[in-house]
């Protein structure tokens, strides 16, 4: 039997407006969550609906920049990261954990999968540092940043209009 895997792929809308924020050494990473929704009839036939909402943290400077300039508030998204449980303490010192899908280093993808009307696109694969969690959520990115390119276009061949450059 070969090793373990820890992969997920969601397809999904984004909740709110990415939350991005800048480490001391300059590093980046985006904050947002991503809803997935199954429907199915009842044994009444009445439609049921269930949503789950995934929390996602992107650590990488390419994607991050793309996140910044095309991805917002409904947008729908193709992301494909690792399940991390991050450890923190709230106001009163009690240990409190968060589950979220990670994406970095060459095992994360986010392709926008809305129109190229609707708000540009953009894809890629990302590549970025790590991270270390302090008292309150995440820490200096200590581990350096890798390399801080994104290549868009892997995998299936889409096509991407936009009216200005790739920003990566």
């Amino acid at each position: 039997m070969a090793g373990s895997v820890n992969k997920v792929i969601l397809i999904g809308n984004v909740g709110k407006d990415p939350e991005i924020r800048t480490f001391g050494n300059g590093g980046k990473v985006a904050n947002f969550s991503i809803a997935t929704s199954e429907q199915w009839k009842d044994k009444q036939g009445q439609r049921q609906e269930k949503t789950e909402w995934h929390n996602i943290a992107v650590f990488s400077d390419g994607l991050v920049g793309v996140i910044e300039r095309y991805v917002k508030k409904g947008s729908k998204l193709y992301i494909e990261g690792k399940l991390q449980t991050r450890k923190w303490q709230d106001r009163d010192g009690n240990d409190k954990y968060t589950t979220e899908v990670v994406l970095q280093g060459f095992n994360g993808t986010l392709t926008m999968l809305d129109s190229a009307n609707s708000s540009g696109g953009g894809g890629g694969r990302s590549s970025g540092g790590g991270y270390n969690q302090d008292s309150g959520g995440y820490g200096n990115m200590d581990q350096g940043g890798g390399s801080r390119s994104a290549s868009a276009m892997e995998g299936p061949k889409e096509n991407f209009d936009l009216d200005d450059e790739i920003p990566f």
